[in-house]
C-alpha cells in the first residue's frame, strides 16, 4: 500500500485552513485552532486513531467559534478522501467503544462512499469551556459530507460533559484506526460486492 499521505487547504473569507494527515502515522498533532477544547479532542484523534495531524487554522474567533470548528471538520474530512484514496485493501468498517469514568461512548464509522452522521449524544451542559457542545455535530457533519462516510455516534452515559466529548473523540480515533487499517486477507481487492465505493 503506498503512501497513504495529504494535505488539503480551504481558504474563505472566514476561515484559512491547511491540513496534513498520514493515516500510518504515529499518533502525533501539531495544531493551533484557536479553540483550545477542540484541540485537546483532536490530540484524542490523533493519539488513539495513530493519526499523524497538522494543522494550520486561522478562523474568525471574534465573531465566534463556529466557522472555525466547521471548517476544520471540512478539510480534514477532505483531507481523509484523498489519502484514503480508491480504498482498496482496507477493512472500510471500524467501531469502538471507550469509557471515561461514569461516561460511556460508541462509534461506528464506515467507508461507503455515502455520507450520513446519525448522533445521539445530549450534552449535559452547553459549553465545555468557551465551546459551544452544538459545534460538535457541526465538525461531525462538515467530516462525513467531505470523507463521504457514514458515521454513527452515541454516548450511552455520561453526566460530566467533558468526558462525554472526550469518550465520543477517543472512540472516533480508535474507529477510525481500525477502519483504515490494510486488511491482509483483501490483499488489494475493494470491501464491497459493488466493486467500487
Amino acid at each position: 500500500m503506498s503512501e497513504r499521505i495529504a494535505t488539503v487547504t480551504r481558504n474563505t473569507r472566514e476561515t484559512q485552513i491547511t491540513v496534513t494527515i498520514n493515516l500510518d502515522g504515529e499518533g502525533r498533532l501539531a495544531c493551533e485552532t484557536g479553540v483550545p477544547f477542540l484541540d485537546h479532542m483532536l490530540d484524542q484523534v490523533a493519539r488513539h486513531g495513530l493519526i499523524d495531524i497538522d494543522i494550520d487554522a486561522q478562523g474568525d474567533l471574534h465573531i465566534d467559534d463556529h466557522h472555525t470548528v466547521e471548517d476544520l471538520g471540512i478539510t480534514l474530512g477532505q483531507a481523509f478522501h484523498q489519502a484514503i484514496g480508491d480504498k482498496r485493501g482496507i477493512y472500510r468498517y471500524g467501531h469502538a467503544y471507550v469509557p471515561l469514568d461514569e461516561a460511556l461512548s460508541r462509534v461506528v464509522v464506515d467507508f461507503s462512499g455515502r455520507p450520513g452522521l446519525f448522533m445521539g449524544v445530549e450534552f449535559t451542559r452547553a459549553s465545555i469551556g468557551r465551546l459551544d457542545t452544538q459545534l460538535f455535530w457541526e465538525f461531525f457533519q462538515g467530516f462525513v459530507n467531505h470523507a463521504r462516510v457514514t458515521l454513527h455516534i452515541d454516548n450511552l452515559k455520561g453526566f460530566n460533559a467533558h468526558h462525554q466529548a472526550e469518550t465520543i473523540f477517543k472512540a472516533f480515533g480508535r474507529a477510525l484506526r481500525m477502519a483504515v487499517a490494510p486488511d491482509p486477507r483483501m490483499a488489494g481487492q475493494m470491501p464491497s460486492t459493488k466493486g467500487s465505493l
